[in-house]
């Protein structure tokens, strides 16, 4: 049930990212959470926040082309307390059928409501990349 849960959470994050749709990556995430890149730490408490956090997100995405956002490889690890970790390396192609970026992402999810939730997503280059204990197949 758990993978099943995670997969459903992540194809709805991938399609949410790939159309741009603000209300669709907002019901993925539970506020406040936190965004980190190398080079900036976004802390977004309230709609408001998360929608200028991500529509920037998203313009950048529209910039570049994007035609779809690829997860190459994703495992992940429950802890006892019910949060979730996963790892997901990620390539995202251009409407010529590159990669123009790949990174890898670690997620902190939490179950809220029934329904699990990122709280908390670091990024950074592909050699930072973490296998977890559990393989997670996110094949579109």
């Amino acid at each position: 049930m758990l993978e099943r849960a995670l997969i459903k959470l992540f194809k709805d994050y991938i399609s949410a990212f790939e159309d741009c749709n603000l209300a669709a990556a907002r019901a993925c995430y539970h506020l406040p959470c936190t965004l980190h890149t190398p080079d900036k730490i976004a802390y977004l408490v309230d709609s408001e926040t998360f929608n200028q956090e991500f529509e920037n997100i998203f313009t950048v995405l529209k910039h570049a082309n994007t035609q779809k956002i690829v997860p190459t490889i994703a495992s992940y690890n429950q802890s006892a307390n019910g949060s979730v970790d996963i790892c997901i390396d990620w390539a995202f192609i251009d409407n010529d059928d590159e990669i123009y970026a790949d990174f890898t992402a670690f997620f902190h999810i939490v179950k809220i409501a029934e329904a699990f939730k990122i709280v908390s997503v670091v990024s950074h280059d592909l050699t930072n990349s973490v296998e977890l204990a559990i393989p997670l197949v996110l094949v579109r």
